[in-house]
């Protein structure tokens, strides 16, 4: 049986059930395939249907406010997706529709080729084929090509070899042979552990004959991780907190945050005097100290301070008060949830209610 028509086979036998398959409706696969970058389906399933109950229309999504969408997209991290995804629903609603083709598809903000692929043949039945890590994986083994896979030939023979096969097949097997290839790989040929003695591929399986089934796909090591210090002081004034809205060009973009001192060689008490606070050591609680946080490129280690006053100091530029009961209200990264979490554990007197 072709390698095509037995991943078909396989899928009508074996696919997960998952809501947005259960529709055609371009919106909510768009959706879904926006959420589902760097995010596991367990994870991102609960966000796509809050999303779908608050939005349930791209015109929805695209009158509500870019702080209403992050505050929703809160948790899941890779912030640029959600504002992305914010500016291609005023998109689709400027152009009067989604688009139905795989180049006006691509136009969307945040939609690279292999997202247009799976919108269009999963919402249109386009005859684009989809490829991500889990089609490099099955590809790579099943035909035995070392070619590693973040490289530009990389890239570029696994593209091919991808259209070919969609190209053998009808164009109304297309999505479920994408879904079927995807899921193949996330649930049977997995990185660690695949089932390749009960699979159905065994017989035509380069990697399984050769005895390289551990060794594929090949990945060039290039990423270098760098670290990065940082403290936060969370003021508290008689049932206020400051914060303010990270700006562009760094890490989450458009998200709120406490008082921040970005340098790892800076006190609290020099970060003080350098900008005339009445701040120190002395008067403020050390809540928690050298965080860990984990980003694709970089290490974070953060301190965590909270500092009590009965008068509202100074703000540097740009902060701004709020109530502390109304901090939900506001979109923030992982790392200040846990910086909540850690002020509401070890304060009486905090009211913030999760």
């Amino acid at each position: 049986m072709p390698f095509t028509t037995t991943i078909i086979k396989w899928f009508s036998e074996n696919g997960r059930e998952l809501p947005w398959r259960e529709t055609r409706d371009p919106y909510a696969i768009w959706l879904s395939e926006i959420i589902l970058q760097q995010t596991r389906i367990e994870q991102g399933r609960p966000y796509w249907e809050r999303f779908m109950r608050r939005w349930p229309t791209v015109g929805d999504l695209a009158a509500a406010s870019e702080d209403e969408v992050l505050r929703e997209w809160q948790g899941l991290g890779y912030y640029s997706r959600a504002r992305n995804l914010h500016t291609a629903a005023k998109q689709i609603l400027a152009r009067g529709g989604f688009p139905t083709t795989l180049e006006g598809i691509c136009s969307l903000k945040g939609v690279g080729d292999y997202t247009a692929a799976a919108i269009g043949s999963f919402a249109f039945g386009l005859p684009a084929a989809v490829v991500d890590g889990n089609v490099y994986r099955v590809l790579s083994r099943h035909f035995g090509i070392s070619t590693p896979i973040n490289t530009t030939e990389g890239k570029k023979e696994f593209a091919a070899l991808a259209q070919q096969l969609v190209n053998e097949i009808p164009t109304d097997a297309v999505s479920a042979y994408n879904q079927g290839l995807m899921d193949f790989g996330a649930t049977h040929c997995t990185p660690l552990n695949p089932q390749c003695s009960q699979c159905p591929l065994q017989e035509t399986c380069v990697a399984l004959r050769e005895g390289r089934v551990a060794s594929l796909p090949v990945k060039e090591k290039k990423l270098t991780i760098k670290e990065r210090h940082l403290s936060y002081i969370y003021i508290r004034c008689n049932g206020y907190t400051a914060i303010h809205r990270r700006p562009a060009g760094d890490i989450w973009q458009g998200l709120y945050e406490p008082i921040l001192i970005d340098n790892g060689q800076l006190t609290i008490d020099s970060w003080a005097t350098q900008n005339n606070y009445q701040l120190s050591v002395v008067n403020c609680q050390l809540l928690a100290s050298q965080v860990k946080h984990v980003l694709t490129h970089r290490i974070l280690y953060a301190d965590f301070w909270l500092w009590e006053v009965s008068e509202r100091p100074s703000l540097p530029d740009d902060y701004f008060w709020i109530k502390e009961a109304d901090m939900d209200n506001y979109g923030v990264p992982r790392l200040i949830e846990i910086l909540l979490e850690i002020v509401n554990s070890k304060s009486s007197n905090y009211k913030y209610n999760d």
